[in-house]
């Protein structure tokens, strides 16, 4: 009996934490209240060991991979919400199923004492949900109208799982029989029924909620989108004027774009969604050991400090070889030395603690900020201001460095003496961060033969990279064959990625191509195959293709 009555506690939890989460979402869009399954996911990403958040982006990203489940950092997001939403989900099932069996093995509780211990459960699972949200912090609302609705919503869920129990199984039927002289009669409990009524009502609250949360949220969003596609023009009017437009290299068809439009950038974050602030009421915060603390509109970094251009190549750490965690863009922004000079460094001033709205931070050495000009608070990407997704209104640029070492939505800067581990660091990825040297086989492109002195060439191209350091050379391999330089396209920029082509003798059959490339100062790049944590990924990347 126990038994049944747990798998009956599941499917009412399941029935219950539907509509739940579906009123919690339409919450969150309506009235900017907060979404625990998100908070939850978020909460446990920072407060896991680092180790075990290191192990399981590296396993997220190979699954991606192995089974091609798209663009790697929109697939890894898409992972983070299901995980947000079938833990909360999950957590709300188990609770129906703890309190139908603990019900179960209580048979003298009356109707009062079944709604207060559904009561009690929603407790042992609301508090830790309102207290994680709190400490979130991503929503609009005061903390005690976050806090009323959530409580609120947590009261009525359990209440509605004692109610459901108290139906399902009425208390005059769990008494233990007694003799009695007076006719007895029994009421019939049609439990199909009553799930089937119970299911049709949350059924109906679920999609309800789901839907009308998903129109405000797409609402919201349709001006976002909008951009979106005012981007992919600005983009494609940009690729058209791009410095090595007339380089005689030419990138083997099926090479990835060497300029990626803003809607194809990779996005890497801490949280599941994307902060969102309001650039009026922003302000960049430079504090600490300065003789000027500043508080800068973004419209003081546009207009008081001479414009930087920049095309950037950005790669997350966690790029896998070969992978589609890097991208290319023009960034545009303020020199930060030019923004601290304003500010007046103190004397024992040594290092940058910077401050994200998101709750990532990091620091970063004041010698490096004043060895290399470079080094800018960007405002726009591709001429347009940034996306909020990518950092919406500001973020640094530090050449030769992996995005961990990058905050964006940054709102704080402070000048500190001693040096501090920033939030990947505290996990266990390298301090240092810098880019390694890589090299990628993006394309054998057998559909693009062509002749030349009587020999048919199969255009073979990808990417090579090594931070702010340059490429000097690209070798290829094909099978056992040896090392033949490829040639190389003019790279946009010094801090970019560079496009090499290899026209390869065509020859039937199956073939593995391999790559390999040399830093500016001649250093090759690490052919041992190493993963990507703690320092980034190395070895030499091959893709093998039937001709």
């Amino acid at each position: 009996m126990q038994r049944v009555r747990l798998l009956m506690g599941a499917l009412v939890g399941v029935l219950l934490t539907a509509p739940l989460m579906a009123l919690l979402y339409l919450g969150e869009q309506a009235a900017g209240l907060p979404f625990p399954p998100f908070d939850l996911f978020d909460w446990l990403a920072r407060t896991l060991p680092g180790d075990v958040i290191g192990k399981s982006i590296e396993v997220m990203v190979d699954t991606i991979r192995e089974f091609d489940l798209g663009e790697t950092s929109s697939a890894a997001k898409r992972i983070e919400t299901l995980s947000g939403l079938l833990m909360f989900f999950g957590g709300g099932v188990a609770a129906g199923a703890v309190l139908f069996w603990g019900l179960a093995r209580l048979k003298n509780l009356t109707g009062a004492a079944r709604y207060l211990s559904g009561i009690v459960i929603a407790a042992l699972l609301g508090i830790p949900a309102i207290l994680i949200s709190l400490k979130m912090g991503v929503y609009d609302t005061s903390t005690t109208t976050s806090v009323f609705w959530l409580a609120l919503a947590f009261f009525v869920w359990g209440a509605a799982l004692g109610w459901s129990y108290d139906r399902l199984y009425p208390a005059e039927f769990e008494t233990i029989p007694i003799q009695t002289s007076a006719p007895v009669s029994a009421m019939k409990i049609n439990r199909r029924e009553f799930i089937i009524r119970v299911g049709s009502s949350t059924a109906t609250l679920t999609i309800l909620g789901a839907g009308v949360g998903y129109y405000l949220e797409y609402a919201e969003e349709k001006s976002y989108r909008d951009q979106i596609r005012k981007n992919r023009q600005a983009a494609a009017a940009t690729a058209s004027k791009l410095p090595n437009q007339n380089d005689p290299v030419i990138p083997a068809p099926g090479t990835r774009a060497e300029y990626t439009p803003l809607e194809d950038h990779y996005r890497i974050d801490i949280n599941v969604r994307p902060a969102e602030i309001d650039a009026a009421s922003w302000r960049l915060n430079i504090k600490g050991l300065v003789d000027h603390p500043l508080a800068l509109s973004i419209d003081d970094l546009m207009n008081n400090y001479e414009p930087m251009d920049q095309y950037v190549t950005l790669a997350c750490i966690s790029n896998s070889v070969g992978g589609d965690l890097t991208s290319t863009t023009l960034w545009t922004g303020a020199c930060l030395q030019d923004v601290l000079a304003d500010a007046g460094l103190q004397p024992k001033a040594a290092h940058l603690k910077i401050t994200s709205s998101d709750g990532f931070y990091e620091t970063v050495a004041l010698d490096l900020v004043n060895s290399e000009r470079r080094v800018m608070l960007a405002y726009h990407w591709d001429g347009i201001p940034l996306l909020y997704e990518h950092g919406y209104p500001l973020r640094i640029y530090i050449p030769d460095r992996y995005g961990m070492k990058q905050p964006k939505w940054i709102t704080d800067i402070e000048v500190i003496e001693h040096d501090e581990e920033g939030y990947w660091v505290e996990r266990g990825w390298d301090k240092v961060a810098q880019m390694r040297a890589t090299s990628v086989v993006d394309v054998a492109a057998s559909d693009s033969l062509f002749e030349q002195d009587g020999v048919t060439y199969v255009p073979v191209g990808g990417i090579a990279h090594a931070g702010a350091r340059g490429i000097s050379k690209v070798e290829v391999k094909v099978d056992d064959g040896e090392w033949a330089e490829a040639r190389l396209r003019s790279p946009l920029s010094d801090t970019t990625w560079v496009i090499w082509r290899y026209d390869w003798p065509f020859s039937d059959g199956r073939h593995v191509f391999e790559v390999r490339c040399y830093e500016g100062d001649g250093t090759p790049q690490i052919a041992e195959r190493q993963s990507s944590h703690p320092s980034g990924a190395t070895g030499i990347d091959r893709l093998s293709r039937n001709m």
